[in-house]
């Protein structure tokens, strides 16, 4: 439901930077004797400053253009012509174009951060709760379920299962320690070409160096993973790791 909003947002800040732009030179325009093209061209990069803050990177450069367009038409001699005869004109639509692209990098920058920072706090929030469930004596099987619906979020898979005592069964591709997935002998580009398809990749699940099972990890379609997300998938398989490992010490006393 997120995504959808996203999208239907983005395709809103598009249009806004469409039309705001000849919108708001459309009404200035009965006021062009008598308002400085500075102060117009002040008001367009307002303009744009909330398409780009609202929308993505093109709706913020369609604005950009837009606005350079539409202040040459309406507000620069001669009047409703794509023509600019004064170099003072000439001199402020460029800086309409570059100011709005330097604002609209800016906030394409500023919303990737947020992003970064709030998924990171996923991953936190995720690793938090398997440590919490481990530390409150949680049922192995509740946090291995709870774990395979992380992973399946965090590695966008299709399917996530374990199985307990296993390893290498059917030479499978093994995602390790390090973030790396490696398949037969060669290491497998993730990022470009996703998991293996066709195959569950595993995920051991060790404890203190000794195997307790692993996780079978069955791709999505086109998902990609970033390094980043494939090591807090190895952290949350240590978890259960140390869940499963204290179960079995606890039942040998």
């Amino acid at each position: 439901m997120s995504m959808t909003w996203q999208l239907s947002r983005d395709r809103a800040a598009v249009l806004a930077g469409l039309t705001a732009p000849l919108a708001v030179t459309a009404v200035l325009a009965p006021f062009r004797s008598s308002i400085p093209n500075t102060d117009a061209a002040l008001v367009l990069v307002l303009v744009i400053v909330g398409v780009a803050a609202a929308g993505n990177r093109l709706a913020g450069m369609l604005a950009a253009v837009s606005a350079a367009v539409w202040f040459d038409f309406f507000l620069t001699v001669p009047y409703e012509r794509l023509t600019i005869t004064r170099h003072p004109d000439v001199e402020t639509t460029l800086l309409i174009l570059a100011v709005g692209a330097a604002v609209t990098e800016i906030a394409a920058r500023e919303r990737r951060y947020h992003a970064d920072a709030a998924r990171r706090r996923g991953y936190l929030d995720g690793m938090n709760a398997a440590a919490g469930a481990v530390a409150t004596g949680t049922e192995p099987q509740a946090l291995v379920d709870q774990v395979c619906g992380q992973l399946t979020r965090l590695l966008s898979l299709s399917a996530c299962r374990y199985q307990e005592g296993a390893a290498g069964i059917g030479g499978p591709p093994r995602l390790l320690r390090d973030g790396q997935v490696v398949f037969g002998d060669e290491i497998w580009d993730i990022e470009l070409d996703g998991l293996p398809p066709g195959i569950d990749t595993e995920l051991l699940v060790e404890a203190g160096g000794l195997l307790q099972g692993r996780f079978l990890l069955t791709p999505g379609h086109g998902a990609r993973s970033t390094l980043e997300q494939r090591l807090v998938a190895v952290a949350l398989a240590d978890q259960v790791g140390a869940a499963l490992a204290g179960q079995r010490l606890t039942g040998r006393r």
